[in-house]
């Protein structure tokens, strides 16, 4: 990967929300056309990340790099070519049509205006004639989410940052958004950030997920992260789970940390435990669900051991073999030498 191939470079971002340091990012990179998940808690970061890879916000140390040149908050080299679509939708509160052209406007850029917003319209599944003269709080909340959209889709940005943009509309609504968002990369070579829960969608088009746990970003994707309390036993530190398992961690890096980290890499599923003692973890559990990404074609396993959730991503010929299925019960394994604290 060359610097021409980078839309984004973050270089050593530390961003705080008062004494509350809400990122922790050493270096990230998403390239040029690529479709980039964000996955992560409720609180983790990702909202933050996405505003500042929209220029709305600044973080508090740290570089950011757009198409190889330092950009800052507002510059006028990238108004407009990167847009953010957030959970809950802004609009003026004047008619659809003005919504959607008000950024055309904002640029001058008024060359057969009408014709234009009619195909950004038609690009979230909402006719011209039926919308165009309602008024903002004549919009149903899928509807508003659709125009939010086409707002944005009418400027054909280089950049498309989508926050939870399916998570409060009806269902007819969500799929609108996926597919214009989809057609802006594959039409005109928008990039894509997007941060969701939802995992089937995100596995099924990203090139790339990042996971985000307290402002620490894993550019593996979703992995496994426990929080304490934990609890010494014998010369060992473990985290105790109510059904009587035990996991067992490695005590070295413990202090201040506050959660674990077990990489989906370091666990094998099995059927049945085993005497071989290099797992010093061997948890019982059911497969509660098993997504396929497309990109790798490998399949994403999420396994309940009791009130824990842990994913780990098994090839086809595995799924085959165990005969793998969401209800069946299996063995995770995984040595506590595998375990890393995070602070």
């Amino acid at each position: 990967m060359t610097k021409k191939d980078l839309i984004y470079y973050l270089k050593e971002i530390r961003h705080f929300y008062g004494d509350t340091k809400v990122l922790e990012i050493d270096d990230l990179k998403i390239e040029k056309g690529s479709i980039t998940g964000l996955i992560g808690p409720n609180g983790s970061g990702k909202t933050t990340l996405l505003r500042v890879l929209a220029f709305a916000e600044k973080p508090k140390f740290g570089q950011i790099f757009y198409k190889g040149r330092p950009e800052f908050p507002f510059s006028s080299t990238i108004r407009s070519k990167v847009t953010l679509l957030t959970q809950k939708p802004y609009l003026l509160k004047r008619t659809v049509f003005e919504n959607i052209s008000y950024g055309l406007k904002i640029r001058k850029d008024t060359d057969k205006l009408e014709k234009r917003v009619i195909e950004a319209l038609n690009n979230v599944g909402l006719d011209f004639k039926d919308f165009a003269l309602r008024k903002w709080h004549e919009l149903s909340g899928g509807e508003a989410q659709r125009v939010a959209m086409a707002a944005r889709l009418i400027l054909k940005p280089e950049v498309l940052l989508l926050d939870e943009p399916t998570a409060s509309v009806d269902t007819e609504s969500a799929k609108l958004i996926r597919k214009a968002s989809l057609k802006a990369r594959d039409v005109w070579g928008t990039t894509l950030v997007i941060a969701s829960h939802d995992l089937q969608w995100l596995y099924s088009i990203s090139d790339k997920q990042f996971s985000l746990f307290k402002g620490n970003i894993f550019a593996t994707g979703i992995e496994n992260i426990i929080s304490g309390p934990f609890e010494n036993l014998d010369d060992k530190v473990v985290k105790k789970l109510d059904d009587g398992q035990i996991i067992t961690l490695d005590v070295t890096q413990k202090k201040e940390c506050i959660a674990v980290i077990i990489r989906k890499k370091n666990i094998t599923i099995e059927l049945f435990e085993s005497t071989d003692k290099i797992f010093h973890n061997q948890l019982s559990g059911h497969i509660v669900s098993m997504l396929l990404e497309e990109k790798r074609g490998d399949i994403m396993v999420t396994v309940f051991v009791h009130d824990l959730t842990f994913v780990l991503r098994v090839t086809p010929d595995q799924i085959s073999n165990l005969d793998l299925y969401p209800g069946k019960k299996v063995v995770l394994k995984f040595s506590s030498s595998d375990v890393e604290w995070i602070k």
